[in-house]
């Protein structure tokens, strides 16, 4: 039989935590239960979202409301194309009074930090985020400053915007544990929304479920996740396929194989389970694959989605069965 979840030091389990901040966020964006499932999978699997969508549909309301949420700190970078490194890092400035240098921390000095139109920014100030994203620092002026934890940013593009923009390079993409749409809301839910937004601020009603140092634990507990050896060589196959077809000129890295790995840990957390089952791999294969690739030039000629040429890639990987007899947790 699986093992019971272990609590965390705060009292509560992944599952449970996501449950509190998924109540939370429903109080104020309307239908997107999975949005911020995949999220606090990305927060648990410490990685980045690239949240892509046209403007309008609450993606920084979304980002705002899951920071109230956890009660962690919040700072929003407006990407520009006069945007300086310097402006998300912070710089050193010299300090009259105590006649010395002096280190002033810029807007990546949060736990959550919302890259606005992340491709609005030029080149070199998007590489002001590379460094922040893998190695949970920033340098200045030959210094590393190590940046709060949790670390998280969620960065914003809106794709129909083509003017003025500097697409993500494939080193930075590369950076973000997953890729989000947000989609428009029904026409129920829509409705609701203005019934909501009415008379108040929702926003202002929400409390804090957790804490950041409650994190490590629930962190911990993800890690501890069982992965039997098959899924682990299903998580191996499905990125290999992608490097092995001629759909793709890019396939995906082996950081994407330990991201699939690390989301599938999380998700499974989430669900109250302690071992990862096919379904956890594949309800993440194409939010952590899919902004990695790069379409071949045949498949971009004939206009094809890389979502669709992803999906047709997998088809074509064999689904491990969901219980082994020599598996740890299956009996």
């Amino acid at each position: 039989m699986p093992h019971d979840p272990v609590a965390s030091p705060s009292g509560s389990t992944p599952a449970e935590l996501g449950r509190a901040v998924a109540e939370q966020v429903a109080r104020v964006i309307v239908g997107k239960a999975d949005q911020t499932r995949l999220i606090t999978v990305a927060l648990l699997a410490d990685g980045h979202v690239l949240l892509d969508d046209v403007p309008g549909v609450a993606k920084t309301l979304l980002v705002r409301t899951f920071s109230a949420a956890l009660g962690l700190s919040y700072s929003r970078v407006q990407c520009t194309a006069d945007l300086l490194p310097a402006d998300v890092t912070g710089s050193t400035i010299f300090d009259q009074a105590r006649n010395e240098f002096e280190f002033r921390p810029g807007p990546l000095f949060a736990n959550i930090v919302l890259a606005d139109e992340i491709n609005r920014a030029t080149p070199r100030t998007q590489s002001a985020f590379l460094e922040a994203m893998e190695e949970r620092g920033v340098t200045v002026d030959g210094t590393t400053h190590p940046l709060p934890r949790p670390f998280m940013v969620l960065a914003t593009q809106n794709p129909v915007e083509l003017k003025g923009t500097f697409p993500l390079p494939e080193a930075q993409l590369d950076r973000f544990l997953l890729r989000l749409r947000m989609g428009y809301p029904s026409s129920e839910d829509e409705t609701l929304m203005l019934a909501r937004f009415r008379t108040g601020d929702p926003l202002a009603e929400v409390r804090a479920v957790a804490v950041a140092d409650a994190l490590p634990a629930a962190r911990a507990e993800v890690r501890a996740v069982h992965v039997a050896d098959d899924i682990a060589s299903y998580v191996v196959a499905l990125t290999r396929a992608t490097r092995e077809t001629p759909l793709l000129k890019l396939g995906a890295s082996p950081r994407a194989s330990l991201a699939l790995q690390h989301a599938a840990q999380a998700a499974a957390a989430l669900a109250g389970r302690d071992y990862v089952t096919p379904d956890d791999v594949q309800d993440l294969i194409a939010p952590v694959l899919a902004h990695r690739l790069l379409l071949a030039r045949d498949a971009v000629i004939d206009r094809r989605d890389p979502d669709d040429v992803l999906r047709e890639v997998v088809a074509t990987v064999p689904v491990p069965a969901e219980a082994r007899e020599d598996d740890p947790v299956a009996t």
